[in-house]
């Protein structure tokens, strides 16, 4: 069994002059050569990455053969808010293929994000496959078994069908490492354990792209950051506030990204809170020497007494 070490404090919590929690964790920036320029914890261990993955995994999607226009790459790497625009543009990315669906293996659910789940459920819609954050990627992942002859469309989450074979090997590759060990993520697809030193490269391979599949999910990410998440979605707004940039989070308190020159961080908080791997991702950014309004908007998340503000989520590095 793998066990994760305890990072060091990289987030806390503070409520009316108390620091009441603290998010320890591990971090690893890269400068656009490729040196570290800033690391804490122990970024060298292997995580399940998570949904951090997606960018990766898509990549192999496009080297699978899968037919992907630009909206559907993004979508591919998404961990969608479940909103009618996602829904709406999966439904008819499977319809062109002759699918439904009910082809999805990913389970049943309500949208991820909160406005978008209360809009699902006012409108008396039931849990459903489309609506799953992950239902572009298994999207995808049909349409390039589609494209092979003998790539069954039944089993294709399994970890020995030729598909998620060929994505293990693409996490691999851009990893720059082997992958340390594959378990099952919350929406029935293989998860690869790497390490955050391994996924910050990956994603400055991608992020620096200037041509093939790498550079065609990076641009789909940056045309359609409001796909990869929604709106008031971290991911989605550093995108949209920081030119060039791909950004994407995890569960368990995973978030990786990367800037065109190749700049790249990767994170994960020990007790998987997404607070505060959001501030750690806006601080990661600022150790890269970015500087948009959107992190000083960003760099701390209220916390609220009485529906006031009185204290504050932020980054102790």
């Amino acid at each position: 069994m793998i066990r994760i070490s305890p990072g060091v404090p990289l987030v806390e919590v503070e409520r009316s002059g108390v620091v009441e929690s603290l998010h320890t964790g591990h971090l690893i920036v890269l400068a656009p050569d490729g040196t570290v320029r800033f690391s804490a914890g122990d970024p060298s261990q292997p995580i399940f990455a998570r949904s951090s993955l997606k960018p990766l995994q898509a990549v192999g999607l496009l080297r699978a053969g899968a037919h992907l226009d630009s909206a559907e790459r993004a979508l591919a790497a998404a961990s969608h808010s479940g909103g009618r625009i996602h829904r709406d543009l999966i439904a008819a990315e499977l319809a062109g293929a002759g699918l439904t669906p009910e082809d999805l293996d990913c389970p049943p659910a309500l949208p991820l994000g909160l406005a978008e789940q209360h809009e699902y459920l006012a409108a008396g819609s039931a849990p459903s496959r489309l609506a799953m954050n992950c239902s572009g990627q298994h999207a995808a992942m049909l349409l390039a078994c589609l494209a092979n002859e003998g790539w069954s469309i039944g089993e294709y989450l399994s970890p020995a069908h030729p598909l998620q074979r060929q994505l293990a090997l693409t996490v691999a590759e851009l990893a720059g490492e082997p992958i340390a060990a594959t378990g099952v993520d919350g929406c029935g697809a293989p998860v690869f354990a790497i390490s955050l030193l391994g996924l910050a490269r990956a994603f400055s391979r991608i992020g620096c792209a200037a041509g093939g599949a790498e550079h065609s999910i990076a641009e789909a990410m940056r045309a359609h950051p409001e796909l990869v998440a929604g709106p008031q979605r971290i991911a989605t707004r550093l995108m949209q506030g920081i030119p060039g940039l791909i950004a994407k989070d995890g569960a368990e308190g995973v978030f990786a990204g990367a800037l065109p020159d190749g700049g790249a961080f990767a994170g994960k908080i020990d007790d998987g809170a997404a607070r505060a791997a959001d501030r750690l991702a806006v601080r990661a950014l600022a150790l890269l020497g970015v500087t948009a309004p959107v992190l000083e908007d960003l760099a701390e998340q209220p916390v609220l007494g009485g529906g006031v503000s009185v204290g504050a989520v932020r980054p102790v590095l």
